[in-house]
Order: C-alpha cells, then structure tokens, then sequence
C-alpha cells in the first residue's frame, strides 16, 4: 500500500510539475479538449429518454404488450367550459363547443374532436381533442391549440373557458422547474463567486476555481451528450445536477491547491517560487483530489444498480463531471498557479486580520470552536450522535410517494385546469389499463370478458364511472385493451389494493380458460406503485454498495480500518438526519409559509437514494482535505542520521536506509545557487544536511520560525525568468 501511494504522489507531482513548467502548452491543450468535448457532443447530439425506459415489473410487461400491439393512447388535450359567474348557460356553453370544434378541426396536428360531454351536475361541459403523432411532436404543435382556445373565449367572454391534457400537465412542470433551477442557478454562481473573493481578497484568486469549474461542466456536458447513446438523458434537472456538481467538486479540487499553496508561500516567507509550492501541493493537495475522485465515481457506480433510466443518467453525468473536474485540477490547475506565481500568495485583509487572530492568546475562533471536542471528545461525540439520532427520529413517518398531476405546483395554470376538469368529471383522471394478449381465435371471449369487467367496474367504489367504455383490438386481433377510470391519485392508498384486485382477481377471471394468454396491467397508477416497489427493492443493494465501496476506499486512503468504519457511521448518521430534517419539514405543512411551498405528504421517491450517494460521495472531499499528509511530517533523512530517530519511530536500519534513498532520490530536484546580487534569497542548504528536525522538549516554542525544510525551496527551480513570467 505505501509503495502504491508513493506511485500515484510520483504521478501527481510529475504532471503538475510539467504543467508548472510549461504553462502554456497545458492551458492550449486543456482549451483544445474543452472544444473537442463541446463538439463532440454537437456533431452526436443528445439521445432523449423514451417511456419504454421507465418500464419496470408488470407494468412494463403489459406497456410492452401495448405498445408492441400499437395500442398507446395518442396525445390528447381536453378544454372546460363552465361559467365565469353566476350561473351556467347551456345555450352558451353549447354554442362556445361548437366553434371551439369548428376551430380545432382546421389544424393539422388534430386528428378528431370529440363531442361535447355534460357533467353530471350539468354546470361544465368537456370537449376533448386528440392530437396526432407522438407526445414529443404534439408538444411542439401544443401552442396552435392553445391559440384556439384563446380565440373562443374572446369570442365567449361570459364563459370560463381553460384547456389542459397529457401534453400540457408534462409540459408545464418541466417547464415551471427549468425556471426555478435557472433562477437558482443565477443566485448561486455570484453567492459563490462573492464568497471566494471575500476568502481570498483577490478576484484573480476567486476567479480561478470559478473558471475551472465552469470549463469542467461545459466539457462534460458535450461527453455527457455522446453518452447519451448508451445512458439515455433523462432531461428535467439532469443537467442542473451536472452543474451543481461540477461547481461543487471544481471548487473544491482548486480551493485544496490554493489553500496548501498559500500555507508553503507563508512558512517560506514568500521566497519559495511557485513551481515549488505547486509541486508540494501536487504531492498533497492532489493526493487528495485523486482519493475524492475516485470515491465519489465509485459511489456514482452504485446508482446503476437500481435499474433505473433517470438514475444511470444522472450517474453517467456525474461521473463524468468528476472526472473532468479532477483532471483539469491535476493538469491545467498547476499551470495557471505557477503562471500568475506571487499574485496568488499575497493574503486578502480578511486573511491578515485572520492570521493576526491565530496569534491571540485563545487561538481565535476555529481553534475555539474545536476546544470543547479536543478537550472532552467522549462528551462531544456523545452530544453529537444523540443530535443527529434525534433529528432522525421523523424517519419514522416516513412515506415515499411520485409525483404527478395531482402534486405539482396549483399554480400552473394546466395543473389548475386539470384539477378543475377532474372535479367535475372524476372518470377524466388517473387510469388502469388492462392488455390481453392471446391467439386471435380467442379474441372474441376475450373482448367480452373485458366488457364485463368494465361494466362491473363502473358499480364499484374504488373505480369511476366512465361515460363510454370501448374495447381496443389490435389489427391483428391478437391484443385488446380497456381503461378503467380511478378517482385518486396513485399516492392514496386505494391505488395499491385496487391494483392488487385487478391483478389477483379481476383480469384472470378474464382469462380463465383460455390457453397461452398473457394479460398485465399497466397505467399512471400501475407504473407509480410498480416503480416505488421496484425501488424499495433495488435500494438495500445500492445502499450496500456504496457502504463497502466509501469504506474500502477510506481503508486504501487513511489505512486504518477503525478510521474508515467511524467515517461510515457518521456519514450513515448524518445521513439519516438529513432525510429526518427532509421529512419533518416537506412531509409536513408547518413549514409552508415559511419556506413559499406546498407539501404533498410524500417524499420523491427519487430524493432518498440521489441524496444517499452524493452525501457519500462528497464526504470523502472534507475528510481527504483534514488528512492531507504533510510532506514536512515525513521530511526525508540522511541514511547517516537513521541514529537520530527516537525509540517509538524505531524501524530497522536496512528498511529505513532504502526509504531514506527513495526520498532523496525524489527530492532531488534541480536548482541553481543564487548570485550575490539577488537579495536576501535564502542560501541553498545542502542536501545531506537538513535542519534538525526535532527540537528538545525544553526548547521554548517558536511561532516565527523559518520553515523546517528550506533545502526545499533551494532545491526548487526558481530561475528568475520563471518570476518573471509570474
């Protein structure tokens, strides 16, 4: 394990080193593939998602029957008309569906109108349009008849006249999300920006992770894209998820270098040259980079267990965003630090003011912070765990549920209508659809046996009346369908029982006695139950994953077992008081007022385990930065000193020779001996001699002491025509 270790710091150093000393062919190359990456994914283009990829358990079989037969419903859209005020005037009413008729069947995207239906308290009447071909072209044709609509109700101010349907309630909130992610995404680049030039005081400081990152994300955004012809894109936030990734991680992966950069540059006394500083980072700070690199693509993995299109999505583009993120940090990152060189170690106001603050009697603020957990850590860790075992405790009302119609924002004016439209006629909402598939000798028993289960279903509670039944076959007579209206949603509880009722005993009862049939249902209702069943199973093993692989990877970066299973427990800690927060403010209305949104009473069923593998994922980012090794804790010996060692760090004279060798040999870096007119540079201290290394306990300490390997910064290739390019 050391020996690899040493392998992949080599690794890290070597390419940054490089990149230090060629600035500018590392940033044209890291210009090139970003324009490689964007053109790439232009010439591919992005594959889409298709329903088919949503398909899971009996659900998807009885959709694939459906859809094999080219029995899917086509597009539709339905417009209600009721009164504005006072009372409803049929006359009117049946005159506003006439031309609102007239009107829809001129255009080309409509393939036929419906008549006119009455509600059953005869205070609304429901025109229904369907649309021709697939829901994706209707959605583009969708503003023609939105058009129309608006034209009969100018031509009908007395009526209220609204339109929705399949094509406008998917539209809307996808629509409605692109916005408020937009918008937050417009808040969080200054927030973040401003936070950086607050830290650092300089906006050239601030503006390089800033840049890093954003180059990162539009680099995997074009191989995100290319991808796409294997992971299909799910669209939606999948694209905002790259971002906030990128943003987090490219932040991160440079605030590691800059952090270690300034730390080398203050003990030096800013006489250590950049190329220097960024090799130490390099063999620190990019250590670190790599293990949360890897740590988060390895817990990304996890998610391509669940089976699922949305998940291996925003896997795909997650991992890649990490990946690129980290190389840019190894490669181009060096280059640009050893390029702007002094300009980027001189401390802001705040630094100073900080740094003043660490000389305080009481340490300053961190150091106080942290008192209470270095003196008492048995109470602290006491205290911390029964904080989040408490806020955990709300895991215990619990409930996964999907979103739909009936939960989006009422403040769509297509969810509004829709909620109107199912009010007054309840059969208009979520429907079960039965699909046969047998020889099409039997297609006439099967037809019939449909017929009565639709016409028992319309005396039975737990189904809606509809206003005309009719049984689809297929061409070839091979499959029929029916639909069977629900008045709920698939989140009510009467949606699983009355799934299993259709499953267990409705439709077999259809096709009892006849030989080789196959039968499902499927539907909104069916494919949301199917699918949180279908997730409830997956989840333990992507859990299961991502616990083996954070631990295996915190055993190979810290080598410490009790290390690697208390980062386990804690991030399981901390896991669960976030989805315990999550739930007692979301699942509950207490908090609607006060954050402007409306509960549903449900957690997503996409939130748990996309929120599981990212808290993973980036914890390893915080505890990689804590135990960053020190190169100055392990400073290189001469073989000759191996009797200098104290008694605890004893190791045998053979093993520590040949470690000795290899340091050196690594330490061996080129360096040219100042001229007497260069100031007051620190002399080159040879290599055979470095500083003692451990003071005597009676030493007083010293708070401005030069730093405890100066041979580093003469070994350091600092020509001054590398100062002057900085």
């Amino acid at each position: 394990m050391q020996k690899t270790s040493e392998k992949q710091q080599l690794l890290t150093v070597r390419v940054a080193t490089w990149s230090a000393l060629h600035p500018w062919p590392a940033i044209g190359v890291w210009a090139a593939i970003i324009i490689a990456c964007i053109g790439l994914g232009a010439v591919t283009g992005t594959n889409q998602i298709q329903g088919k990829d949503g398909w899971v358990g009996e659900q998807g079989r009885a959709a694939a029957i459906v859809d094999a037969a080219g029995l899917n419903a086509p597009p539709m859209e339905k417009v209600l008309i009721s009164a504005r005020s006072g009372a409803f005037d049929r006359g009117k009413a049946d005159a506003a569906a006439a031309d609102l008729t007239r009107r829809m069947r001129t255009l080309a995207a409509v393939s036929s109108v419906d008549p006119p239906i009455v509600a059953s308290k005869g205070n609304s009447v429901l025109v229904k349009i369907t649309m021709r071909g697939s829901a994706k072209e209707a959605g583009t044709k969708l503003p023609t008849l939105l058009a129309q609509t608006a034209g009969t109700q100018l031509a009908f101010p007395s009526l209220q006249i609204d339109e929705t349907g399949t094509v406008s309630t998917s539209q809307a909130p996808g629509e409605q999300l692109g916005k408020d992610l937009a918008r937050g995404e417009v808040i969080t680049l200054p927030v973040t920006l401003l936070i950086l030039l607050v830290v650092f005081g300089s906006l050239l400081a601030a503006g390089i992770p800033m840049l890093l990152a954003l180059t990162s994300v539009f680099a995997s955004m074009g191989l995100y894209a290319a991808a796409s012809s294997i992971f299909p894109d799910a669209g939606g936030a999948v694209a905002n998820v790259i971002l906030m990734m990128g943003m987090a991680v490219g932040v991160d992966y440079s605030l590691f270098y800059l952090k270690r950069i300034r730390e080398e540059s203050e003990r030096a006394d800013g006489k250590i040259s950049p190329t220097a500083a960024v090799q130490i980072a390099a063999a620190t700070s990019g250590r670190a980079v790599v293990i949360s690199g890897l740590a988060i693509v390895v817990t990304m993995v996890g998610l391509y267990l669940a089976g699922d299109a949305i998940y291996s999505s925003i896997a795909t583009g997650t991992i890649l965003v990490v990946l690129v993120s980290a190389v840019s940090s190894l490669t181009v990152l060096p280059a640009l630090l050893a390029k702007l060189g002094i300009r980027l170690t001189r401390p802001s106001r705040f630094l100073r003011l900080r740094a003043r603050s660490h000389h305080r009697a009481d340490g300053g603020f961190w150091p106080a912070l942290l008192r209470p957990a270095l003196r008492r850590p048995v109470t602290t860790l006491a205290v911390a765990v029964a904080a989040m075992l408490l806020l955990s405790l709300p895991l215990g009302a619990f409930r996964l549920g999907e979103s739909g119609p009936d939960t989006y924002p009422r403040s769509l004016p297509a969810i509004a209508n829709y909620l109107k439209i199912t009010a007054a006629f309840p059969a208009e909402g979520y429907t079960y659809v039965v699909a046969v598939r047998t020889d099409a000798a039997n297609a006439s028993k099967v037809v019939a046996g449909l017929k009565t289960m639709a016409e028992d279903a319309d005396h039975d509670p737990l189904f809606a009346p509809r206003n005309a039944m009719t049984v689809r076959t297929s061409t070839d007579r091979t499959v029929s369908t029916v639909e069977l209206s629900a008045p709920y949603g698939p989140n009510d509880p009467r949606a699983a029982r009355t799934l299993k009722l259709l499953r267990n005993q409705l439709v077999p009862r259809v096709v009892s006695g006849i030989d080789r049939a196959q039968y499902g249902v499927t539907g909104e209702i069916a494919r949301s139950v199917d699918y949180v069943q279908h997730q409830e199973q997956q989840t333990p093993w992507v859990v299961g994953f991502a616990l083996l692989a954070t631990f295996a990877m915190m055993v190979a970066a810290f080598r410490s077992v009790a290390i690697a299973f208390a980062g386990v427990v804690l991030n399981m800690l901390s896991y669960t008081a976030t989805l315990g927060v999550l739930v007692l403010v979301f699942q509950h209305h207490w908090a609607e007022g006060i954050l402007g949104f409306q509960s549903v009473g449900f957690i997503s069923d996409r939130v748990p385990l996309i929120l599981f593998v990212i808290l993973f994922g980036l914890s390893m980012d915080y505890q990689g930065l804590r135990r960053q090794p020190n190169p100055r804790s392990r400073a290189p010996r001469h073989p000759h000193q191996a009797g200098h060692l104290r008694r605890r760090d004893h190791v045998s004279r053979r093993r520590h020779h040949r470690r000795c060798h290899h340091d050196l040999r690594l330490r061996q870096l080129p360096f040219r001996r100042p001229d007497r007119n260069e100031g007051n540079r620190v002399r080159p201290r040879p290599v055979g001699h470095p500083r003692r290394l451990h003071r005597p306990h009676h030493d007083p300490p010293r708070h401005h002491d030069p730093p405890q390997q100066p041979h580093l910064v003469a070994q350091s290739p600092s020509p001054p025509d590398l100062w002057a390019r900085a």
